[in-house]
């Protein structure tokens, strides 16, 4: 496709509902957009012909700057380039794409040019589905297994032994309790309500959630510690991921006295409120960690952590945050929050 009006756009893309943008393909950066584009980077034209692409992907999403760059190449060449991508908007907000690169010419000179539709909610919608079927096909059809298998020999056997199958199908049944309250919150997440959120403080919020945690296991040393102050605008989200997170590192921990701390910190990359959960168990399994972005995929979700970790996840995305999981060798897991700051109220300006 040819074109000869220089590097901006013809009038009528303005007329689309799908963001569009004209790229140097040398550089992968933007030489004009549509308004629709604009609203769904958060960016005015002008601030993304500044920007590098690496500047508003999110940067916990495994997706190489380098990648990018091949596709706009690619693109530039010929070889028209589909693909999921993940939008950093300007105030830190996290949002899936789907992006069609093609190849086009303007005033002789090679461009690609940019199709971009959101898909933030097809793909929640999307995971939310593959995570459930998951759990209905694998983990509930073993749990109830094991329920009925145990039920059939407690007729047939001694006292002491009945005892033993009464206290397996008890841990079974709490096992299935704890998944249902999992799956709960993970709706609760996936339909968010932005109207009931509340400006706060990070660290009040965190210690509020954390509260329920210290009564309920008072021999493990959970401390929230402060090193910036930052503010943002939360919901239930919010305590029901930092709860999971924290509550992993308690009931996961082999010493009988364990240690859970959260960190309350501007992060040094992005200005982000970053919120760190660090404890001293054994590493989160790589499979669990891994299934966060493929939800679809046919394996199973241990129940002591996996769903548990599906729920933090689309909390805090819900939220317009993201995750990230750094794992010790041997001992010891740090869970990171990164959620869009806000500035504090007057009084504490």
């Amino acid at each position: 496709m040819s074109v000869q009006t220089g590097d901006t756009l013809p009038g009528r893309y303005e007329q689309l509902h799908i963001g569009v943008a004209l790229y140097d393909p040398a550089t992968a950066t933007v030489l004009d957009a549509n308004e629709r584009l604009e609203q769904l980077f958060g960016y005015p034209t002008a601030a993304l012909q500044r920007l590098t692409v690496d500047e508003y992907s999110a940067n916990t999403y495994d997706y190489s700057c380098e990648r990018l760059h091949r596709r706009f190449a690619d693109a530039a060449g010929g070889d028209s380039q589909a693909f999921r991508w993940r939008i950093k908007r300007d105030d830190g907000t996290l949002v899936w794409v789907q992006v069609h690169l093609s190849a086009l010419t303007v005033a002789g000179e090679p461009r690609v040019l940019a199709e971009v539709r959101d898909i933030e909610a097809y793909t929640t919608a999307s995971q939310r589905v593959g995570l459930l079927s998951r759990i209905m096909r694998h983990n509930l059809r073993n749990d109830l297994t094991v329920i009925s298998g145990r039920a059939e020999q407690i007729a047939s056997t001694d006292d002491e032994t009945v005892r033993e199958h009464v206290e397996k199908i008890r841990q079974t049944a709490d096992s299935i309790d704890r998944m249902t309250e999992s799956v709960r919150q993970i709706e609760r997440a996936t339909s968010p309500d932005s109207a009931h959120r509340e400006h706060q403080r990070a660290a009040t919020a965190a210690s509020a959630a954390v509260a329920d945690l210290r009564d309920r296991y008072p021999e493990a040393d959970i401390t929230v510690d402060e090193a910036t102050p930052m503010w943002f605008s939360v919901d239930g989200a919010f305590a029901q991921a930092l709860s999971h997170a924290v509550e992993n590192g308690i009931v996961h921990a082999t010493d009988s006295a364990p240690e859970v701390t959260v960190t309350v910190n501007e992060s040094p990359n992005t200005g982000r409120v970053e919120i760190r959960v660090t404890d001293g168990c054994p590493p989160i399994p790589a499979v669990e960690i891994d299934a966060l972005d493929a939800p679809g995929e046919n394996t199973s979700t241990a129940h002591g952590t996996g769903v548990g970790l599906f729920v933090m996840k689309w909390s805090i995305e819900s939220l317009g945050g993201e995750i990230a999981f750094e794992r010790a060798q041997d001992r010891g897991n740090v869970v990171s929050f990164y959620l869009p700051p806000e500035a504090p109220p007057d009084a504490e300006r």
